[in-house]
């Protein structure tokens, strides 16, 4: 087996108790840790990601696993969750803070499991054309719409974050059930892996629950809005940096 290693402090002790939300940040106390490798998946970049969450992450991405493998894809290749209390990760993840979130790869073609030196250095593919209008007809075939579908029926979940244009093409191909495009979000990047976030577990009061998905499948003139931005001049970027925990998160993050 291999060890876990970013974000491998030890989780803040007691019941679980999740503080903030996607966009402002925040920290986790009780978290548990997603094993190396299970039913169905592999965890990769082992020595800059980590794999630590709620119990009901956990539990959801090792069902999620479990179901890809019943569904005949391959391996489901698990990033980043949250660090061991949560807070700020390397790279600027700010809503990968409180335990929540989690970063899967979509590249579905058929493939053995990767060696251990494999998953320090696998880079996952792009299912989207350089030029942003399509995705890559190589990389995307139904297992793919199969690993989306999965993702979005799994218990708890809040939304899923892809590329615009993976969305853009689930609007093309799915047919009959559309209701769970509603929590495919088209969102920055995200062209290689899907970022699914859970929504705050009952009885959490201090964790800050985003408003729902709007109604409809997304199929519309918000997406549409995506692509009309390829064609928008090219604005300067503002360097963004995450906002600081929040305060009530001092006590959990001191020691980790």
């Amino acid at each position: 087996m291999i060890s876990l290693m970013a974000g491998a402090a030890a989780p803040a002790p007691g019941p679980l108790h999740i503080i903030g939300g996607p966009k402002t940040g925040g920290c986790i106390a009780g978290a548990v840790s997603l094993p190396p490798d299970g039913p169905g998946f592999e965890t990769i970049h082992l020595d800059r990601s980590a794999f630590w969450g709620a119990p009901q992450t956990i539990a959801r991405l090792q069902l999620f696993g479990r179901e890809a493998q019943a569904a005949g894809l391959p391996p489901l290749l698990i990033e980043d969750i949250s660090r061991a209390r949560g807070g700020p990760m390397p790279g600027g993840h700010v809503s990968h803070q409180i335990g929540l979130d989690a970063d899967v790869g979509l590249d579905m073609r058929p493939r053995p499991p990767l060696t251990e030196a494999q998953r320090n250095t696998v880079e996952l593919d792009s299912l989207v054309r350089a030029d942003g209008r399509g995705v890559q007809p190589a990389l995307w075939s139904p297992r793919v719409v199969t690993l989306l579908h999965l993702a979005a029926s799994l218990p708890g979940v809040d939304r899923i974050l892809v590329n615009p244009t993976i969305k853009q093409q689930l609007c093309r191909e799915v047919t009959g059930d559309r209701a769970w495009l509603r929590l495919i979000r088209p969102w920055y990047g995200h062209a290689a892996h899907m970022h699914i976030r859970f929504r705050c577990p009952a009885g959490q009061v201090d964790c800050v629950q985003a408003a729902p998905p709007p109604q409809g499948d997304g199929c519309d003139a918000t997406l549409q809005w995506w692509f009309d931005q390829l064609d928008a001049p090219v604005r300067p970027s503002v360097p963004h940096r995450p906002p600081p925990p929040p305060a009530a998160c001092k006590a959990i993050l001191a020691s980790g």
